[in-house]
């Protein structure tokens, strides 16, 4: 097939994506496909256009190529694409609709709610510790952690360098102390469960694409019936989302309590495909290569 690889963009996630998408479009030219590299611009249609590919593999990470507006673009133009759709991307990129989507059908989310950045220098929103994240950024952008020892004062000074002083609107949610685990989902199977344990103590954008700062310990050391958990509820939730090709479900895990004590952060609808990324590792500890990964997200999207 002739293979567009759309990756780059402009989003926080560039550089990500840029190795995401040269990953994805080596293993397809080694499996013979005619492969044509795209990097995103705002021409990006008449590109396209030009290109006329069988299908799209969408190698974006961030806005716009992850929350629906590709998606969008792509169903307009009558080509088929990698991933998730339209109405799922727009909902999953958006940690306050994801929660609205899959609360009230039992999925374990920590609470919250939207604060104005210029609230924070007045008070706290929450008890400390608390998190503080931007709505609709991936790759842990712009997350900060509240703490009664942290350097961002009390209140929050301005002058502090934080997600404040980027966004307007912020999520504010409790912290919730122990583990940081992951289960890829291909299709509508859960691969497994990793448990990351950076060396910062915080999976930040750095820790997650920097080779060295975070320990991957597959499978998960944890009792099986967290295991399970994980799997099911990350299961449900790329069911419930509407969620295509592979996804990945990221929780916290307190385990102090048990099964009670697991959250589901956020599900990711365009998961790294980078040397250092999560799905193709899962995989390869399912005996899928690389190549083979890539492959299966492409029959996925032509199903």
């Amino acid at each position: 097939m002739h293979i567009a690889v759309l990756m780059g963009g402009w989003s926080a996630e560039r550089e990500v994506s840029l190795l995401s998408g040269a990953g994805v479009a080596d293993a397809l030219e080694s499996l013979d496909h005619r492969v044509t590299r795209v990097d995103m611009d705002r021409d990006v249609a008449t590109r396209l256009k030009e290109i006329a590919p069988d299908i799209v593999f969408n190698a974006l990470h961030g806005t716009p190529g992850e929350d629906g507006s590709v998606q969008g673009l792509l169903d307009l133009m009558g080509l088929k694409y990698t991933h998730s759709g339209l109405a799922t991307s727009v909902i999953a990129i958006d940690k306050v609709l994801t929660k609205q989507a899959l609360v009230p059908h039992g999925i374990p989310m920590p609470g919250g709610r939207i604060v104005k950045t210029e609230t924070l220098f007045e008070a706290d929103p929450l008890p400390r510790p608390y998190v503080l994240k931007p709505v609709n950024e991936g790759s842990s952008v712009g997350v900060a952690i509240v703490t009664d020892q942290g350097n961002y004062g009390n209140p929050i000074a301005a002058a502090s360098v934080g997600p404040w002083q980027e966004f307007d609107e912020l999520l504010a949610e409790p912290f919730i102390r122990g583990r940081e685990l992951t289960t890829a989902v291909l299709g509508n199977e859960a691969l497994g469960v990793t448990e990351l344990k950076p060396k910062s103590g915080f999976y930040d954008y750095e820790s997650k694409y920097t080779d060295g700062l975070t320990e991957h310990i597959y499978p998960a050391d944890v009792p099986d019936e967290i295991t399970e958990a994980c799997k099911a509820l990350a299961v449900e939730a790329h069911r419930l989302l509407g969620c295509k090709g592979c996804s990945r479900a990221d929780f916290r895990w307190d385990d102090e309590r048990g099964v009670d004590g697991l959250f589901l952060l956020e599900v990711n609808t365009q998961p790294g495909m980078t040397a250092l990324s999560l799905v193709p590792e899962q995989a390869r500890h399912n005996g899928m290569s690389y190549p083979e990964l890539v492959q299966r997200i492409v029959d996925e999207a032509l199903a």
